[in-house]
């Protein structure tokens, strides 16, 4: 794989349609959030096949890490991600008219074997951009301990949250 330049994107998310930017807009807000470079792009698997191919299948030379894909009904740009690359690819199903988004769930998380894609939750971005960071945070111990503030924070808040209600934690419950 080819050296990341320091400011360069390390992570490529990609939309099947302007209108999957209402969810993927998450991924890149918490991306900025971790100050990690990101790019946003809107390419289809169905309309602009030979685009979505040749992206993914030089995405690594030109630096990113990790590829967040996201789309809805008939959602198969995470996996035509996952077909031409072999950085871990990251699937956002987006939300339809049926079933809450089932579709797009069914089609991005039904793989063939040799062809993996790491799922999240229906409209799931914000999770997708943390799980980008974590596979990050595996070769940069910085953004590791940035990530384990943020869980101990968000435990924090919690807390607070529960004592402010009068229902603090009850250690001998643990």
């Amino acid at each position: 794989m080819a050296e990341q330049p320091a400011s360069g994107p390390l992570v490529a998310i990609v939309m099947g349609s302007d209108s999957d930017l209402r969810v993927m807009g998450q991924a890149a807000e918490t991306l900025a959030d971790l100050g990690i470079p990101c790019s946003v792009q809107i390419i289809s698997a169905h309309r602009t096949p030979t685009l979505a191919a040749d992206f993914a299948a030089g995405a690594a030379e030109r630096g990113y890490r990790v590829i967040i894909a996201g789309a809805g009904g008939a959602a198969h740009l995470a996996g035509a991600m996952a077909a031409h690359t072999v950085l871990p690819v990251i699937g956002v199903p987006i939300s339809t008219g049926l079933a809450g988004g089932l579709d797009s769930l069914l089609s991005t998380v039904q793989m063939p074997r040799g062809v993996p894609v790491a799922t999240v939750a229906v409209d799931g971005a914000a999770n997708a951009a943390l799980l980008a960071a974590q596979i990050l945070a595996t070769a940069d111990p910085k953004l590791g301990r940035q990530l384990l503030e943020r869980k101990e924070a968000m435990a924090r808040e919690v807390e607070e949250k529960s004592a402010r209600l009068g229902l603090a934690a009850d250690p001998d419950v643990i």
